[in-house]
């Protein structure tokens, strides 16, 4: 299995749990566990996991943004599906704000084909969609974060202020019945917010793992947008709750 197979599979075991044990990644893996330490090195340095004795464990804290290296090896299955799900919703000629992060850039390349204006204040997303023919590309400008190579601050509010957008595409790093769609940066759910404000519908996009987290700044309810979209292996009890308060979702099948 190559490296960042390996990577992959290391992230999603020490997710579940919070922890895992050198031991048991390499017996899972099917490798040694010299080869297992090597990997939890390359990891560390990128900010994914945190090592300690005798395995690794996820970095908490509801501020702690997991570099995107990271995130995109996270679930691409289900970011995938999503993709697809959100696509459909959206209409051709349709304006669209998207957010970025790993999930906004799957949405991208979903879209690579469609027939629409989107705006966006990620580069990442940019970079996916500027040779789409389709596509008319709008930036937010604004101040860049360098590691999420994403605009923010006052002057991409005021540009996203200056718009209507037939939807809005919004990641989130949790989704929670009772906290809501939360961001792990200030500056990033200051954004959301604007996005949200001038968007007529809006969708969420978050994969399983992001159901029942809650990261530090509130972005909007959960009442406040119009459908979210999420995978099959959703928690039961978070969408029996989105039934009860009436909110649309689509549940999607991601298989890897």
């Amino acid at each position: 299995m190559k490296a960042d197979k390996r990577h992959q599979h290391i992230l999603e075991l020490v997710a579940l749990e919070g922890r895992a044990s050198i031991g048991a990644l390499a017996q899972s893996l099917d490798v040694s566990e010299m080869t297992i330490r090597r990997d939890l090195v390359d990891l560390e340095a990128a900010g994914a996991i945190s090592r300690v004795h005798g395995g690794a464990v996820i970095p908490s804290g509801s501020s702690h943004e997991p570099p995107f290296g990271a995130r995109a090896r996270l679930n691409a299955a289900s970011k995938a599906a999503i993709a697809g799900e959100v696509s459909s919703l959206i209409e051709d000629n349709s304006t669209v704000f998207l957010d970025g992060g790993s999930t906004g850039l799957a949405i991208a390349q979903a879209l690579l084909r469609r027939t629409m204006t989107v705006c966006t204040p990620s580069f990442r997303v940019a970079d996916a969609l500027k040779a789409a023919g389709g596509i008319r590309l709008m930036m937010t400008g604004g101040v860049m974060r360098p590691r999420e190579q994403s605009f923010t601050g006052s002057s991409a509010i005021e540009m996203i202020r200056n718009h209507r957008f037939d939807w809005y595409v919004m990641t989130v790093s949790g989704l929670d019945l009772e906290a809501g769609c939360t961001e792990w940066n200030l500056d990033d759910a200051a954004v959301k917010q604007a996005a949200l404000a001038s968007a007529r519908r809006s969708i969420v996009a978050a994969d399983s793992s992001k159901i029942g987290a809650v990261a530090f700044a509130r972005v909007c309810p959960i009442e406040r947008v119009n459908v979210v979209v999420t995978t099959a292996d959703a928690d039961s009890v978070f969408v029996e709750g989105l039934e009860n308060i009436g909110m649309p979702f689509k549940l999607v099948d991601a298989r890897e």
